[in-house]
């Protein structure tokens, strides 16, 4: 009993051994995860600025139908 009792004390007051296989792994993850959140970031700015630039065109163009047809509206009524 006193063995088995003082093995089991060794192996809790010596530092765990780490595999060097599961820390690059560990690493790597960490990286991908870095990296797509980045990538993620920067996507989203991206469908802002074209939502943007969609709007303003919609707006542009939307403002030049308007002004076409209120002039063709004036020519034809003489107003």
């Amino acid at each position: 009993m006193t063995v088995r009792a003082q093995r089991s004390l060794v192996e809790e007051s010596a530092p765990p051994q780490q595999d060097s296989r599961a820390v690059r792994r560990r690493v790597v993850q960490h990286r991908r995860k870095r990296i797509a959140r980045i990538e993620y970031r920067r996507e989203q700015k991206w469908a802002r600025r074209r939502f943007w630039i969609l709007v303003g065109t919609l707006l542009l163009v939307a403002v030049f139908l308007s002004v076409t047809i209120w002039e063709q509206v004036q020519s034809m009524f003489g107003i």
